[in-house]
């Protein structure tokens, strides 16, 4: 009971409040993994369960998290018969060091993006980002490469 309470504090904390500083500490009262120098935007989502899952969420060092953005660790149909059809999705993010998400991006389970790489404004990220390079669109797909 108080961790799902801890939780639902958490994301009320991260996706709200004005100062980096208190939305990265409502990240880590959800059990989030959150490296040095990280920015969080403000209105983050994170769709996760209250409970214990498979699903986990990490940002390594210097990561740029633009407002708006959307990250997608769990996925279902709630209660309707869906989902006697479509098994719910659970998964893991992983963002590693000096990457920057675009505002308004959505991120999909199950994804790593690579170090030094941006995701484009609006993109929704469905398949691993590589290291250094930029992908936009919907789906996001790689637009340059940058040099490292």
């Amino acid at each position: 009971m108080i961790t799902k309470f801890k939780i639902k504090l958490g994301k009320i904390v991260f996706s709200n409040f004005p100062l980096n500083a208190f939305r990265i500490l409502g990240l880590k009262m959800c059990g989030i993994k959150v490296g040095q120098k990280v920015y969080i935007g403000s209105g983050l989502i994170i769709t996760m369960p209250n409970k214990k899952s498979n699903c986990s969420l990490e940002i390594e060092d210097r990561v740029a998290i633009a407002p708006r953005v959307t990250l997608i660790l769990e996925s279902s149909a709630n209660w309707s018969k869906l989902n006697e059809f479509i098994t719910p999705i659970q998964g893991k993010i992983l963002v590693k060091h000096d990457s920057w998400i675009g505002a308004g991006s959505i991120l999909l389970p199950n994804i790593i993006i690579g170090e030094m790489s941006v995701i484009g404004a609006g993109s929704v990220v469905t398949k691993n980002v590589k290291a250094f390079t930029v992908v936009a669109g919907v789906p996001a797909v790689e637009i340059k490469k940058l040099k490292g």
